[in-house]
């Protein structure tokens, strides 16, 4: 079953070596899902894919719908299932992700969705960058911060098993985008006044490289500081 994958283009680790080229047209990525996160050339927005249709959150903080020929360095999509839900309120980021945990195994791909009204959230989009490009360490504070108060939207993202850090950020990755698209990006911190919440287990991991890239082809990637730098630009 096409539900049962999540595909991925590209990798943490190729981001946190400054590989930031658009590899891949959203266009192509929508074949593969029709709801995700990710990001756009030259880390120009954080993104977010819901219903099939992509969006960007730039750093004034507007959101633009993708066209098909924009292209992108990372990204996660899949086809979103729906097969239960459960009702959560008063919920931090902090006791919600030890909860997701507790009844969820730590060594699969999952999807976590949530839809609802946010007592808080706070988000964060990185500025756009030129070539010759850092490494994303180095603009993690290049960042605008967002935030907002009973605010309704989706959170949406997934969690990666430790196994899989520098392919994925191990751990929870998470966006939000309102539905008023006036708030949203890579979420710093959150409170679910009330919302239900999804999760879409996943069988298969899908791995797409950029091979036709020659900064992806010749890079040498340094693995020693990985987890340290992951851990840092990501949270």
């Amino acid at each position: 079953m096409k539900e049962d994958t999540v595909y991925q283009h590209g990798t943490l680790a190729m981001l946190i070596s400054g590989l930031f080229d658009g590899t891949l047209p959203v266009s192509s990525l929508l074949e593969h899902g029709d709801s995700g996160i990710g990001t756009c050339a030259g880390l120009g927005g954080e993104m977010v894919v819901l219903g099939g249709h992509a969006y960007t959150i730039r750093r004034d903080g507007t959101v633009e719908e993708l066209a098909g020929d924009v292209t992108v360095p990372f990204a996660c999509v899949h086809f979103d299932e729906v097969k239960n839900f459960q009702s959560i309120t008063n919920l931090s980021v902090d006791d919600l992700e030890p909860k997701i945990l507790q009844e969820n195994s730590r060594n699969v791909f999952f999807e976590v969705k949530i839809t609802g009204t946010f007592a808080k959230m706070t988000t964060r989009t990185v500025f756009k960058q030129e070539k010759p490009y850092p490494g994303l360490v180095e603009v993690a504070d290049q960042q605008a911060i967002f935030t907002g108060e009973d605010t309704k939207g989706t959170v949406i993202g997934y969690y990666a098993p430790d196994l899989y850090q520098g392919v994925a950020s191990s751990g929870f990755h998470l966006h939000y985008l309102s539905d008023n698209h006036q708030l949203g990006g890579h979420i710093l911190d959150m409170v679910v006044k009330d919302g239900e919440l999804t999760i879409q287990h996943f069988v298969n991991f899908n791995l797409h490289l950029p091979v036709d890239n020659a900064d992806f082809l010749k890079k040498r990637i340094d693995t020693d500081q990985l987890n340290a730098q992951i851990r840092q630009a990501e949270h």
